[in-house]
């Protein structure tokens, strides 16, 4: 299978550089399980969610993980935490004219950054003080490449759900930012935790998709929350709360890291509805999308929302979609 098979053209206008007035102001695509499309508002959601259903939410909180140092030499470095390894150590990813070397140091403020290793296009650091505290005193909100403004004070709250309680993830679980408490009152809400990773913004350098691989992303699903899962007909908000539901669902572990990769062809074992924005041309969150709701539905639908004007990606409209 291509990439080039999920690709499409968007108009740059249509890419969301703020969100909303309100959280529920949004707009609601709902591809229902016969192939219809409904154009609503994010309001109406608690409309079409029944009584037998689960609406099962990501409860990870948005660390701010973008940080700005310097080589000894001088040189500027752009390190992103990509996850926390301990609590003077990470996987980063860094940008600089030229890489820096393994055993060296850069610098962010007062802080020193010692590369012990290489994962491929990562690096292990050790932090000289705690890396909690560092990302708190200098880190700033990681938004996402496509966002072409700086973090502002609304992105500090924005960017994040009203229901984030764990942090640890580097990126915001995008479909739950349309929720306010108002809403969730109204809905059967379950909660369950997966840090988002870096990796949900790496392209697929691959031609053949099968060839990709995912990074590894932290999860953890109370037990008895899957336990009651199994009895609803279940709505995840999300591509990360489904692969970490589909994780389980495989595995059978409640816990620990995924680096499930999602394509068409893929056999969904508990998951029966799916909440999630609209996402880039060629990534592989698309490629969920299309291996949940069925490729030529979805990017007919992509086409529709296109010619409908919505907003894209992380503080775009959202899209309710029913499997066939």
């Amino acid at each position: 299978m291509l990439v080039s098979e999920f690709d499409y053209a968007l108009p740059p206008e249509l890419i969301a550089q703020h969100p909303a007035p309100r959280r529920d102001a949004s707009r609601l695509l709902h591809l229902d399980a016969d192939g219809r499309l409904h154009d609503l508002k994010f309001a109406d959601f608690a409309d079409l969610v029944g009584p037998g259903d689960a609406v099962v939410v990501n409860d990870t909180r948005v660390v701010k993980a973008r940080l700005a140092g310097r080589k000894a030499s001088g040189g500027a470095v752009e390190i992103f935490v990509e996850r926390a390894t301990g609590p003077r150590a990470a996987l980063v990813l860094m940008r600089a004219s030229h890489p820096p070397r393994l055993g060296s140091e850069v610098f962010v403020e007062d802080v020193s950054l010692k590369i012990v290793a290489r994962r491929d296009d990562l690096y292990e650091v050790e932090f000289s003080q705690d890396l909690d505290a560092t990302l708190e005193r200098h880190g700033a909100v990681p938004l996402p490449p496509y966002i072409a403004h700086a973090p502002r004070a609304e992105d500090a709250e924005r960017y994040q759900t009203v229901y984030a309680a764990r942090p640890g993830a580097v990126a915001a679980p995008t479909a739950g930012l349309h929720f306010d408490d108002a809403l969730l009152k109204k809905l059967p809400v379950e909660k369950i935790t997966l840090h988002v990773g870096a990796g949900t913004f790496q392209p697929v350098r691959m031609q053949e998709i099968e060839k990709h691989k995912m990074h590894k992303e932290r999860y953890a699903i109370p037990p008895d929350t899957f336990q009651r899962l199994l009895k609803k007909r279940v709505l995840a908000v999300g591509t990360t709360t489904l692969r970490a539901l589909e994780t389980m669902a495989l595995t059978g572990r409640a816990e620990g890291e995924t680096d499930l990769f999602i394509y068409p062809g893929f056999k969904f074992r508990i998951v029966k509805r799916l909440l999630t924005n609209f996402h880039l041309p060629k990534s592989t969150l698309l490629m969920l999308v299309c291996a949940f709701g069925g490729t030529d539905r979805v990017m007919r639908a992509y086409a529709h929302a296109i010619e409908q004007r919505y907003r894209f990606f992380s503080y775009g409209d959202a899209m309710l979609i029913e499997r066939g």
